[in-house]
C-alpha cells in the first residue's frame, strides 16, 4: 500500500537565472511530488550537491527543496514513524474485529429445556434429527416434536419415526470447542433462518465507510488533518464502546454502521501526514513498512485477544478503549504543513519546520527560509487567480480516458470483493479460525516487502494482471481438495497473491487519471471498492449453501480481474497526466505486449525533442492508500502545474 518512488528526471533548471519561479503547486499533500529543480549531473561532486553548498545549490521554492535541511529521515520523522503504530492498529481493529464478534460455533442444535438433566449426546440422540448428508451428522436448526416428560418416563433414548419435525423453538446449545467463547451471534441465536445477520451488519458497516470516508475527506480539506484524524478516531471510540452494551440487531448494526464511519481515515490520515514529512528516498520504505509490520501485527493479535477476553463485550471494550489515545494526537502529531501552505498559513508551516529543526539538530539558513517564504507567497497569489474546476464527470467525455475509468472501477471492485472474501472466508476452510486468520493475515508482510522491491522494475500492469490470476487460480484449487489443511493452504496462497494486487490497485489509478480530476476520480473509484466490499460477506455467506461457492466465485473474480488489468497501459516510468487531453492520450503509444522487463527500443526523448525545449516535468506517483482528502488536495495545487507550464510555454514562443 505504498508509494512507488522513482528515479528522477534530468532537466535543465531553469530557476538559475536569478528569478524566483514558483513551484509550490508541486506540493503534493499525498506525499508525492513533482520535481521540476532536480539536475542529474555525473560532474557535480558531493560537496555541490549538499544542500548547504551556498554556490551550487538551487533556489528552494516549495516544500522539497526545504526538507533536505531539516533532515530527510531524522530523529522527527523516526518518532513520527513510531507514533504511526497506534493508528495501524487500530485501523485493523476497526476492519477485521466483527470476525470475531460475530463467529458462531460451527456445531449447534436446538435447545430444549425438558431434556437438561441428560447429558449432550443423549439429548441430541432422542431429540435431534439425524443427517445422513453434510459435514455434521446432526440437524441443526430441527428437533422432534414430542411430550418429553413422556418420553423421559418411558426412559427412551432414541426417538419415535412417528414424532413430526418442528423448527427450533427453545433457542440453540452450542459446541463451543472451535470458538470456546460467547459472541453476540451466539448470544442472540443468529443462525438458521437468522444465519445471514452477520453479513447484513458487515454490509451495514461498509455503507458507513462510504459516508465516513466523504465526511472526514472534507474535513480534513477544511479544517485539516490533524482535527480528520482525531474526529474519525473519536468516533470510532464511542461506537466501539456503544457496541458492547448492544442487545438486538439493530443496535449492533447501528453501532457498526458508526464504526465503519472510522474505517480507512483513522489510520490514513496519519499515514499521509508521516509521508509528507519524509524524503522521497524513505517514502518507499515508510509506507510499505508501516502497513507490513504495524498494521499485519494490528490485525494477527486480533484472534488472540478475543479468546484472551473470552466474551465478545470485553472484546469489544478492549479493542476500542486504545482509540482514546487519538485525543492527544494535536500535542504530540504535527498538522500537515503541506496543507497549511495550501490554505495560505505559511507562519504556521514554518514554526512546524522549526520544530523538525531543532529536534533533528539541523538549521535552516535564513536565505533558504527568505527563498521559500518569497516563493510560496507568490504561489498563493497565483492559485488565487486560477479558478477552472472539473467534475469528475469530465472522466467520461473522451473515448479513451472513458474506458480507463470504468476498467479501473471495475478492477478495483474486483481486487476489493476477491480480497475482502478472503479475509471473511477463513471460517469456511476447515481449520481452527484464530490460527488460520493469523497465518493469513501475515501474508501482508511478504507481500508488502516484496511488492517494495519490484513494482518499479516490473511494472503495474502485468504484475497486477499476474497477482490476480494467481490469487484466482489458487482460490479454484482450494475447492478441488479435501476440506482442511489443503484447502486452507492453496486458499492462503489465493491471499497473499491479493495482498499484492490490493496494494498495486492502490496506486494505479491515482497514476493514471488526470491531475484536474484525479482526487474525484480515486474517490469514486474506492467508494466503487467500498460498495463491492458491501456484498463480500454474503459471497462468504454462500458457504452455508456448498463450502466450494465463495472460493468459486472468487477464483473466478480474480481471473477476470487480472486479464482486465492489461487492457490498461502501464504507469511504471511515465509522467503522470496532467489535463484531460493528457489522459485522453495516455498510453497510445504503447502496445499490449509491451513489459518494461523487455522494453522496446525507443528513440531518446533529447534526440527527438527540437534544440533548447525544456523537458517536461516528471511526476512522482501518488502514495497507495492515499486518502480522498489528501488526493483532492493534491488536485488543486498540482492543476497549478499544468496552467503555469502552458504559460510557459506560450510566453517562449
Amino acid at each position: 500500500m505504498a508509494p512507488q518512488e522513482r528515479t528522477s528526471c534530468c532537466e535543465e533548471d531553469s530557476r538559475q537565472s536569478g528569478s524566483i519561479d514558483n513551484n509550490l503547486s508541486n506540493i503534493d499533500l499525498s506525499g508525492s511530488f513533482v520535481n521540476k529543480g532536480f539536475t542529474n549531473d555525473s560532474t557535480d561532486s558531493a560537496a555541490a550537491r549538499s544542500p548547504d553548498n551556498e554556490d551550487n545549490r538551487k533556489k528552494v521554492t516549495d516544500f522539497d527543496d526545504l526538507l533536505p535541511y531539516v533532515g530527510e529521515f531524522g530523529i522527527y520523522q523516526k518518532i513520527l514513524f513510531l507514533m504511526m503504530i497506534p493508528f495501524a492498529f487500530f485501523v485493523s481493529f476497526v476492519y477485521f474485529s466483527q470476525i470475531f464478534m460475530t463467529i458462531v460455533p460451527e456445531q449447534h442444535w436446538c435447545w430444549i429445556p425438558e431434556l437438561a438433566n441428560l447429558t449432550v449426546e443423549e439429548r441430541r440422540s432422542l431429540a435431534i434429527p439425524p443427517k445422513i448428508d453434510g459435514p455434521f451428522a446432526h440437524d441443526r436448526c430441527h428437533m422432534f416434536s414430542a411430550d418429553w416428560t413422556a418420553a423421559l418416563a418411558q426412559g427412551r433414548t432414541t426417538p419415535d419415526d412417528e414424532w413430526p419435525i418442528i423448527p427450533c423453538t427453545h433457542g440453540w446449545e452450542y459446541n463451543r470447542s472451535d470458538v470456546p467463547y460467547e459472541t453476540i451471534a451466539s448470544q442472540l441465536d443468529w443462525v438458521c433462518d437468522k444465519d445471514n445477520l452477520p453479513a447484513t451488519a458487515q454490509a451495514i458497516f461498509f455503507c458507513g465507510a462510504i459516508v465516513g470516508g466523504l465526511i472526514f475527506g472534507w474535513i480534513a480539506d477544511k479544517y485539516g488533518r490533524i482535527p480528520a484524524l482525531v474526529g474519525t478516531n473519536l468516533v470510532g471510540f464511542a461506537a466501539g464502546i456503544a457496541t458492547a452494551f448492544c442487545n438486538t440487531f439493530w443496535s449492533f448494526a447501528l453501532c457498526r454502521f458508526l464504526v465503519g464511519l472510522a474505517f480507512d481515515n483513522c489510520f490514513t490520515m496519519m499515514y499521509i501526514l508521516v509521508l509528507e514529512y519524509v524524503g522521497p528516498k524513505w517514502r518507499t520504505f515508510v509506507a510499505n513498512m508501516s502497513i507490513a509490520i504495524f498494521f499485519t501485527l494490528g490485525a494477527s493479535l486480533l484472534p488472540w485477544i478475543a479468546l484472551w477476553a473470552d466474551d465478545w463485550r470485553r472484546y469489544a471494550l478492549g479493542i476500542s478503549a486504545p482509540f482514546i489515545i487519538a485525543a492527544a494526537t494535536p500535542w504530540l502529531v504535527p498538522e500537515s504543513a503541506r496543507w497549511l501552505l495550501s490554505q495560505g498559513k505559511i507562519d504556521k508551516a514554518l514554526v512546524i519546520m522549526k520544530k523538525f529543526e531543532r529536534i533533528n539538530k539541523t538549521k535552516i539558513p535564513d536565505k533558504v527560509l527568505s527563498e521559500f517564504t518569497e516563493a510560496s507567497h507568490k504561489a498563493i497569489k497565483e492559485s488565487e487567480a486560477e479558478s477552472k474546476t472539473y467534475s469528475v464527470l469530465d472522466i467520461f467525455r473522451t473515448p479513451r480516458l472513458r474506458r480507463n475509468a470504468l476498467l479501473l472501477i471495475v478492477i478495483w471492485m474486483a481486487i476489493s470483493l476477491v480480497f475482502d472474501g478472503h479475509v471473511r472466508n477463513v471460517g469456511s476452510l476447515g481449520l481452527d479460525i484464530f490460527l488460520t486468520f493469523t497465518i493469513a493475515t501475515a501474508t501482508e508482510f511478504p507481500a508488502d516487502t516484496f511488492l517494495t522491491v519490484v513494482l518499479d522494475r516490473w511494472g503495474r500492469r502485468w504484475l497486477a494482471c499476474g497477482s490476480m490470476v494467481i490469487s484466482g487460480i489458487f482460490s479454484l484449487l482450494a475447492t478441488a481438495v479435501p476440506v482442511g489443511g489443503p484447502s486452507a493452504s492453496l486458499a492462503i496462497l489465493g491471499r497473499f497473491a491479493v495482498n499484492i494486487s490490493y496494494n498495486i490497485g492502490l496506486q494505479y489509478a491515482a497514476e493514471l487519471l488526470p491531475t484536474v480530476v484525479r482526487a474525484q476520480g480515486v474517490a469514486l473509484i474506492h467508494i466503487m471498492g467500498y460498495v463491492a466490499s458491501i456484498l463480500a460477506p454474503f459471497v462468504v455467506y454462500l458457504a452455508n449453501i456448498s463450502q466450494e461457492l465463495p472460493l468459486l466465485i472468487l477464483g473466478v473474480l480474480g481471473i477476470v480481474g487480472g486479464v482486465l488489468c492489461l487492457l490498461l497501459p502501464e504507469t511504471m516510468d511515465t509522467e503522470m497526466p496532467q489535463t484531460l487531453a493528457d489522459g485522453e492520450n495516455f498510453g497510445k503509444d504503447q502496445r499490449f505486449w509491451d513489459m518494461p522487463c523487455f522494453p522496446r527500443k525507443k528513440q531518446a526523448r533529447s534526440e527527438a525533442a527540437p534544440p533548447g525545449a525544456a523537458e517536461q516535468p516528471f511526476a512522482r506517483a501518488l502514495p497507495a492508500g492515499a486518502s480522498r482528502a489528501s488526493v483532492r488536495a493534491s488536485v488543486r495545487l498540482s492543476a497549478r502545474l499544468s496552467a503555469r507550464s502552458r504559460r510557459g510555454a506560450a510566453d517562449a514562443v
